[in-house]
């Protein structure tokens, strides 16, 4: 019997939560098929088999947390594809006694022997369930299958059976609060976990300071409008804004080196390389893809790395390493409509920029004249511990005063 264990995954992640099986108990696997999805912290990751079989176990149920190194799986090398171990007939079946240890597929043929008329529950919730003189039917199960769980039954409070609601299989329940209105009751994901958890950190440890600017974004418009059919036919992506505000964020980064730093104890570790985190909402919550090297690659180079990585955070596919080691980090609320925010940071990096809704409003050209011009919120958030006002206003006037002169960055940048 093969065993499938949880690979080494990054430094920084120890566990993760199985959130889907790709394979079912008596499926054929191939080696290197995809055997299950794993969420963590920062991504989701498909483990592979490194065995041909037949998948014979499932030790952990969807929802459930795993380690780095342990066995989650086993795949039978004997038993061929033709061998499909669910086609075997409940009366041949032999259940296990809930006191001695039982896999995943003693556990689906015990459902099929009951006929569905117990709760679907593992073995040791059901031993301590007996010992507790409880009844599993009433006990609601944390485990997404609707599997009642040993933990389940250890905090299950039955004067509080009429309060807490039954979790489906997508992790959703209804039930009625205090004063008889329906909720929803949605279990966080783990990376929603973890940003909450994140952020929440950020605020408590960092002098979180926010400035603001606003940009007249004419000039950079009027170049995006002269420039972007030549420069699609010429690289085969579009000329967007963010490659504007990326390079602009690189050269003012490199006269307040202090915004492209970190804080470790008592040391400053002050970055000469800009390594640049673009946020990108993904279903699953907010994700920090980096673009490498931004100062060494070009409008067209930053535009493509942009574009791809988007896209792989919309489907799921961004590595590890596509998230680790960023020095800054830009966020674009304005694609969603915001006017205006106080972005949060994005530790240990000690600045973010935001980008807001471009808007028209009208300008004073000078003391005669208005002008109605497409302008721009921006709001830089730094850690105050390191960097003074002086060089955070300084940073955000550097921007701006680069985008609405945009030849400049093919100098400054």
């Amino acid at each position: 019997m093969a065993e499938i264990k949880v690979p080494e995954l990054a430094e920084s992640i120890t566990e993760g939560t199985i959130a889907k099986w790709l394979k079912n108990i008596g499926e054929h696997v191939e080696k290197g098929d995809y055997l299950v999805e794993l969420e963590t912290d920062k991504v989701n990751i498909e483990i592979i088999s490194d065995f041909s079989g037949t998948l014979s176990e499932q030790k952990f149920a969807e929802g459930e947390t795993v380690k780095v190194g342990e066995t989650i799986a086993s795949v039978d090398e004997s038993i061929q594809s033709n061998q499909v171990v669910s086609e075997q007939k409940p009366t041949e079946t032999t259940v296990q006694p809930t006191n001695q240890p039982t896999n995943a597929i003693s556990q689906v043929q015990e459902q099929k022997v009951d006929s569905g008329a117990r709760p679907l529950a593992s073995p040791a919730a059901r031993k301590l369930a007996r010992e507790k003189g409880l009844n599993l039917s009433e006990i609601p199960a944390g485990d997404p299958l609707g599997r009642i769980r040993k933990q389940d039954v250890s905090s299950y409070q039955p004067s509080q059976n009429n309060s807490i609601p039954k979790i489906d299989a997508v992790g959703e329940s209804t039930r009625k609060s205090e004063d008889s209105k329906p909720i929803i009751i949605e279990r966080m994901s783990r990376r929603r976990q973890t940003i909450a958890k994140r952020l929440v950190e950020v605020q408590q440890t960092a002098a979180m300071l926010t400035t603001f600017n606003e940009i007249d974004m004419t000039a950079v418009m009027d170049l995006r409008k002269r420039r972007k059919d030549k420069f699609y036919e010429e690289h085969d992506v579009r000329l967007g804004f963010m490659s504007f505000f990326t390079k602009a964020v690189v050269a003012a980064l490199k006269k307040f080196p202090y915004l492209n730093a970190e804080i470790q104890g008592n040391d400053l570790l002050i970055k000469k390389f800009y390594d640049i985190g673009i946020a990108v909402a993904a279903e699953e919550g907010l994700v920090v893809p980096v673009v490498r090297d931004a100062d060494r690659k070009t409008f067209a180079e930053i535009e493509l790395d942009i574009m791809q990585l988007a896209e792989k955070a919309r489907t799921n596919k961004l590595s590890l390493m596509d998230l680790q080691g960023g020095t800054f980090s830009i966020t674009n609320g304005g694609v969603f409509g915001s006017l205006l925010s106080t972005p949060i940071l994005n530790g240990p990096q000690v600045g973010i920029l935001g980008m807001h809704k471009i808007q028209l409003r009208p300008v004073a050209i000078d003391k005669e004249k208005m002008e109605n011009r497409p302008m721009m919120y921006v709001a830089l958030s730094y850690d105050h511990r390191i960097v003074d006002g002086k060089e955070a206003v300084s940073f955000l006037s550097k921007i701006k005063e680069m985008l609405e002169d945009p030849e400049s960055l093919l100098l400054e940048g």
